[in-house]
C-alpha cells in the first residue's frame, strides 16, 4: 500500500477523535525506539515517550509522519476513550475443542443472559475480530489478557489496537461492520473492573468421592493449574480440564466435584469466575461428547 493511501487511512481515525500513531511498516510493532535504548533526546528529553503518549489527532503531525514513510496505523485504544474487544483464533497446536475467541464469547453472553449491540467491528488478518466500543464515562478500564475468556482479550489504557488500512504479510485490517461504535454494555464493563486477585494460598476444600486414579489426575492437574505462568493459564486450565473430565466420562468422579475443584484452582491463578467457568465447561462438554463407549466402560 503507498504512503498516500496509509495516509488516508491514518487520518480516517482522526474523524472519530481517536489517537492514532505510525507502526512499523507491514508490521504490528510501534514505530521508533524502544524504552530500554531511549537515547534521552528530542521528543524523549524529558523521559521516554511511549506509543500511547504519542499518540495524536493532529493532521498536521500525521501528514508529515505518513508522507514520510508508509507506516501501518496504531490506535491507543485508552486516549481514544475505546475498549476494543479482541478475538482471537485457535492456534495450530491447540487441542480440538478448544474453544476461540468468538466462541467464548457467545457463551460468556449466554450464561450472563445478555446480548451485544450492533457496534464497529474490524477483521484482522489472521481471521480474528476487533469489536469496538467506547469506554463508560468517567472509567479508566486497562486492556486485559483472558479475563473474559478463552482466547478474549481487551485493548483499553495501555494498549493499542492496529487499525483498518495497515496491512501485514499475512493480510490486511478491513473493516466488517461500520455500525455506530456502541457504549461498552455495563455487565461487560463490571466484568472488566480491576479486582483484587484470590489469594493463590487459599486452600482448597478436600474431595472425597471418585476413585482412587480420578482424585490423584484431580489433585495433579489442579496442581498444575495453580502453577501455570500468565501466558499459558488458559491452555493450561483447558488441558487439565479435558484430562480430569476422561474419569468424569468414565463415572469415576462426579462432574460437579471436577468443576468446584478446577474452579479454584483457576481462579487461584488471577483468572476471572467467568473466564474460569467458560473454558471449564468447554473442555467439559467436549470430552463428555465424544468419548466413545469403549472409553467409557
Amino acid at each position: 500500500m503507498t504512503s498516500l493511501s496509509l495516509l488516508a487511512s491514518a487520518l480516517e481515525p482522526v474523524t472519530h477523535g481517536w489517537h492514532v500513531f505510525p507502526l512499523r511498516r507491514g508490521d504490528k510493532r510501534p514505530a521508533g525506539h524502544a524504552e530500554q535504548r531511549c537515547p534521552g533526546t528530542g521528543r524523549c528529553a524529558k523521559g521516554h515517550l511511549k506509543p500511547e503518549q504519542r499518540a495524536t489527532t493532529d493532521r498536521d503531525l500525521i501528514v508529515a509522519a505518513w508522507t514520510s514513510q508508509p507506516y501501518n496505523i496504531g490506535i491507543a485504544t485508552g486516549p481514544s476513550g475505546l475498549l476494543v474487544v479482541d478475538l482471537d483464533v485457535l492456534k495450530p497446536e491447540e487441542q480440538e475443542g478448544t474453544p476461540d475467541g468468538a466462541q467464548s464469547l457467545l457463551a460468556l453472553c449466554e450464561r450472563a443472559g445478555q446480548t451485544l449491540p450492533h457496534t464497529y467491528q474490524v477483521r484482522t488478518p489472521s481471521g480474528g475480530q476487533h469489536l469496538y466500543f467506547t469506554q463508560p464515562t468517567g472509567t479508566r478500564l486497562h486492556s486485559t489478557a483472558g479475563r473474559l475468556g478463552h482466547h478474549i482479550d481487551t485493548r483499553g489504557w495501555g494498549g493499542y489496537v492496529v487499525a483498518p488500512g495497515s496491512t501485514t504479510p499475512h493480510g490486511a485490517y478491513t473493516v466488517t461492520d461500520e455500525s455506530p461504535v456502541a457504549p461498552l454494555p455495563a455487565w461487560l464493563a463490571d466484568q472488566l473492573s480491576e479486582r483484587p486477585k484470590p489469594d493463590p494460598h487459599t486452600v482448597m476444600t478436600p474431595v472425597r468421592d471418585g476413585t482412587k486414579a480420578a482424585q490423584i489426575a484431580l489433585d495433579r492437574e489442579c496442581a498444575v493449574i495453580r502453577a501455570a505462568g500468565d501466558h499459558s493459564r488458559n491452555n493450561t486450565l483447558h488441558k487439565s480440564t479435558c484430562k480430569v473430565a476422561r474419569f468424569v466420562a468414565w463415572g469415576n468422579i462426579s462432574r460437579a466435584t471436577v468443576e468446584e475443584a478446577i474452579q479454584a484452582a483457576g481462579e487461584s491463578t488471577g483468572l476471572s469466575v467467568a473466564e474460569c467457568t467458560t473454558t471449564i465447561r468447554s473442555a467439559m462438554d467436549w470430552i463428555l461428547t465424544h468419548a466413545t463407549p469403549r472409553e467409557a466402560t
